[in-house]
Protein backbone atom coordinates (compact mmCIF):
# COMPACT_ATOMS: atom_id res chain seq x y z
CA UNK A 1 0.00 0.00 0.00
CA UNK A 2 1.38 3.42 -0.94
CA UNK A 3 1.76 6.06 1.75
CA UNK A 4 0.00 9.40 1.34
CA UNK A 5 1.48 12.74 2.19
CA UNK A 6 -0.85 15.10 4.02
CA UNK A 7 -0.36 18.82 3.59
CA UNK A 8 -1.15 20.86 6.69
CA UNK A 9 -2.51 24.39 6.25
CA UNK A 10 -0.12 27.23 7.04
CA UNK A 11 -1.15 29.24 10.09
CA UNK A 12 -1.21 33.02 9.89
CA UNK A 13 0.20 35.30 12.57
CA UNK A 14 -3.31 36.65 13.25
CA UNK A 15 -4.53 33.21 14.33
CA UNK A 16 -2.03 33.01 17.19
CA UNK A 17 -4.02 35.41 19.35
CA UNK A 18 -6.93 33.20 20.34
CA UNK A 19 -9.35 34.25 23.05
CA UNK A 20 -9.18 32.10 26.13
CA UNK A 21 -12.30 29.98 26.46
CA UNK A 22 -13.62 29.59 29.98
CA UNK A 23 -15.34 26.45 31.10
CA UNK A 24 -16.91 25.24 34.31
CA UNK A 25 -13.49 24.33 35.65
CA UNK A 26 -11.82 27.65 34.86
CA UNK A 27 -14.03 30.65 35.41
CA UNK A 28 -13.21 34.27 34.56
CA UNK A 29 -12.17 36.68 37.27
CA UNK A 30 -15.26 38.07 38.92
CA UNK A 31 -15.70 41.66 40.02
CA UNK A 32 -17.18 42.61 43.36
CA UNK A 33 -20.72 43.26 42.06
CA UNK A 34 -22.52 40.46 40.24
CA UNK A 35 -25.56 40.96 38.02
CA UNK A 36 -28.03 38.11 38.47
CA UNK A 37 -31.15 37.54 36.39
CA UNK A 38 -33.53 34.89 37.74
CA UNK A 39 -30.72 33.63 40.03
CA UNK A 40 -28.27 33.18 37.17
CA UNK A 41 -25.12 35.30 37.15
CA UNK A 42 -24.90 37.21 33.88
CA UNK A 43 -21.94 39.50 34.54
CA UNK A 44 -19.66 41.09 37.09
CA UNK A 45 -18.74 44.73 37.59
CA UNK A 46 -16.11 46.59 39.57
CA UNK A 47 -18.44 49.40 40.69
CA UNK A 48 -21.94 49.34 42.12
CA UNK A 49 -23.11 52.12 39.80
CA UNK A 50 -22.18 50.17 36.67
CA UNK A 51 -23.93 47.04 37.95
CA UNK A 52 -27.06 48.97 38.94
CA UNK A 53 -27.30 50.76 35.60
CA UNK A 54 -27.02 47.44 33.74
CA UNK A 55 -29.61 45.90 36.06
CA UNK A 56 -31.99 48.81 35.55
CA UNK A 57 -31.66 48.51 31.77
CA UNK A 58 -32.58 44.82 31.94
CA UNK A 59 -35.44 45.45 34.36
CA UNK A 60 -37.00 48.18 32.19
CA UNK A 61 -36.84 45.95 29.12
CA UNK A 62 -38.11 42.85 30.92
CA UNK A 63 -40.15 43.86 34.01
CA UNK A 64 -41.25 40.31 34.91
CA UNK A 65 -37.79 38.80 35.53
CA UNK A 66 -36.03 39.05 38.87
CA UNK A 67 -32.93 41.26 38.63
CA UNK A 68 -30.52 41.38 41.59
CA UNK A 69 -27.16 43.05 42.16
CA UNK A 70 -25.10 40.90 44.55
CA UNK A 71 -22.21 42.40 46.52
CA UNK A 72 -19.73 39.51 46.80
CA UNK A 73 -17.57 41.17 49.43
CA UNK A 74 -20.39 42.18 51.80
CA UNK A 75 -22.65 39.23 50.92
CA UNK A 76 -25.70 41.44 50.30
CA UNK A 77 -28.39 41.32 47.61
CA UNK A 78 -29.98 44.47 46.17
CA UNK A 79 -33.21 43.66 44.35
CA UNK A 80 -33.98 46.00 41.45
CA UNK A 81 -37.58 47.20 41.23
CA UNK A 82 -39.27 49.60 38.86
CA UNK A 83 -40.75 52.75 40.35
CA UNK A 84 -44.38 53.26 39.35
CA UNK A 85 -45.29 56.83 38.46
Amino acid sequence: MASRQIKMPVKDESEKEVEEVFSQRKRPEAGRYWLQVDRQTKGSYASAEAAQSAALAIKTGHPIVSVVVYDAKAGENHVMELVKD
